[in-house]
């Protein structure tokens, strides 16, 4: 089938449709903040699937979550690409160790272990030594660091100088701990998700029969997020590939805010040094953000490397934002006396913007670290708003939720011929659902994720029964694709990446808090730059910033980063 004939190509503009028609060899593709790249990638694969180049079960598109698989997935599938996989690293690499271990080692394969924080805790108590929460969680992310960089025991002790260490610990004890850790696991025979990759990478260099097994079952490679890729993940991809070159990578530099995990943007940005012949393109055209977010974002990241020039082309959508294109003003900064001024008037912002028409499930708070959330959740629940913060408890892990799956699941082998809206409907009705949203915030909470449940209802296509809509929920508990809950969003931002709303606050915009305090070299400033930014595009149509003067450690002054986007405080 030719480009002109594939309805696939349709809607995509000049540079997401070179994308799509670069089918082989190596491409890479940098693409700017709401530049629609997933749009790009999936509409790529699935015009290799329909014009013969890809066998889906050859095709492997690989991204950083859980939630970013599961999306990649569901567009595929509605795009007609459903044979295709759509993993994490983590997730292709375990179900491959998963099926080799007991061939070439024998036996089933190690124990996971659930977190780094119980064996940790259990190496410091053995070392005599009393540590807090926050230290625990400081190890691991060591732990992970050194693991995802790739380093040895001893390879890390050379570097340990450079690192900041754990609040309370000396050099010569984070090591020890890093070695207990290691011994422990070994003693329990356990590995962690970074053994995972360490694993599977030494079995496809050390075993051909694996290598060549994996590569006959993968032929074609696409890389989300690729500036988000670590020297270990990066490591396992070329192990993956061999000596082919069927690879396509998309990533921002801009947006780079895992270095502290061992992400690294150069393998993105030097992809044409490992690949000579790689075709590059580029994705500028915004579609997300209306233009003064857009020139906000740029602003803040000129001239830094790998920043691409974001161009808008969206007006307001009044539908979602109650705004028209003369409401489309720049952002505005606020600076405020104290932590609880802010969150009061976050929310009487947030009020007046559902009064105005704006949908809860459009607007976002967006913070720096999980602490300041809960004065903003207060605070919205003292407005009548229902919130939800991201992260806290996956939507399809809620007991409300897994009945009304099940109850679902039951129907489906009745053979009911009724039409689909009305048997989910009085399925849910069973859980407690009622046409009319309850008073109450615990009440409200079920009533809303329930509601969620049955608007999935409308995404089904025409004709759809309730077999059709219980193999969808199982494959989105599955991939822990969420549907849309009308509620306010709390977020941290690094949990925000890849996510929009109409309107956005970012908060917590002052020196100490963003950047962070710990943050203090021009390498760590430039991080909390990226994170900065990342936290700017996620906003459509409107973007409010800012800040407190007085906390619990002090007086502070606006985030440098208001200054450097050419925001007045």
């Amino acid at each position: 089938m030719s480009g002109d004939a594939d309805p696939i190509l349709s809607g995509l503009d000049p540079d997401q449709r070179e994308i799509a028609e670069a089918l082989r060899g190596p491409v890479v593709v940098l693409a700017g903040a709401g530049t629609g790249k997933t749009r790009a990638i999936t509409h790529r694969i699935a015009h290799g699937v329909r014009t013969g180049v890809y066998a889906p079960d050859r095709v492997l598109a690989v991204t950083f979550t859980r939630k970013a698989a599961g999306e990649l997935q569901g567009r595929l599938r509605a795009l007609g690409a459903d044979g295709v996989r759509a993993q994490t690293f983590h997730g292709a690499a375990l179900a491959q160790l998963g099926h080799f271990w007991p061939d070439i080692v024998g036996g089933s394969a190690p124990q996971i272990v659930p977190g780094k924080s119980a064996a940790l805790s259990q190496v410091l108590e053995s070392m005599k030594l009393r540590a807090s929460g926050e230290t625990v969680r400081d190890l691991a992310s060591e732990v992970e660091w050194r693991k995802t960089s790739m380093l040895s025991i001893d390879d890390y002790a050379a570097r340990l100088e450079a690192r900041p260490l754990p609040q309370g610990l000396t050099h010569e004890q984070v090591m020890d701990v890093q070695r207990g850790y290691t011994a422990l696991l070994e003693e329990r025979r356990q590995i962690d998700f970074e053994d995972v990759l360490v694993l599977m990478t030494g079995m496809l260099e050390a075993e051909p029969r694996v290598a060549l097994q994996v590569r006959e079952r993968y032929r074609f490679f696409t890389v989300d997020e690729y500036q988000d890729v670590s020297p270990l993940q990066h490591a396992l991809l070329s192990t993956w590939l061999g000596n082919r070159d069927d690879l396509c990578v998309v990533g921002d530099a801009s947006q780079t805010i895992y270095s502290f995990a061992g992400a690294s943007s150069s393998y993105l940005l030097k992809f044409g040094a490992e690949y000579p012949h790689a075709r590059q393109i580029k994705l500028e055209r915004n579609y997300r953000s209306t233009e003064p977010v857009v020139r906000l974002a740029n602003r803040l990241m000129r001239d830094r490397p790998g920043a691409l020039t974001l161009r808008a082309f969206r007006e307001p959508d009044p539908a979602a934002s109650g705004l028209s294109k003369q409401d489309a003003q720049a952002p505005s900064f606020e600076w405020f006396a104290s932590e609880g001024d802010e969150a009061a008037a976050v929310a009487a912002s947030v009020r007046e913007a559902v009064a105005s028409g704006t949908e809860p499930s459009n607007i976002a708070v967006l913070y720096r670290t999980n602490a300041q959330s809960a004065r903003f959740e207060q605070a919205l629940q003292l407005a009548g708003i229902n919130t939800r913060v991201h992260g806290a408890q996956r939507f399809f892990d809620r007991a409300d939720v897994r009945q009304a799956v099940m109850l679902i699941r039951g129907e489906a082998k009745v053979g009911d011929t009724r039409p689909l809206f009305q048997i989910v409907s009085d399925v849910l009705r069973a859980s407690g659902w009622t046409a009319r949203a309850p008073e109450g915030a615990a009440a409200r909470d079920k009533w809303e994720a329930l509601a969620a449940v049955l608007s999935l209802v409308d995404e089904m296509p025409e004709g759809a029964g309730i077999k059709e809509f219980s193999e969808e929920l199982i494959a989105r508990q599955r991939t822990q694709h969420e549907p849309t809950l009308q509620a306010v969003t709390l977020s941290a931002i690094h949990a925000a990446k890849g996510l929009e709303w109409s309107l956005v606050h970012v908060v917590g915009l002052s020196e100490g808090v963003l950047p962070i305090a710990h943050a203090v070299d021009e390498e760590a400033i430039d991080e909390e730059r990226r994170l900065t930014y990342v936290a700017f595009t996620r906003a459509r149509d409107s973007l409010r910033l800012s800040g407190v003067a007085g906390g619990a450690r002090g007086r502070r002054v606006p985030s440098r980063f208001l200054a450097e986007a050419g925001i007045a405080v």
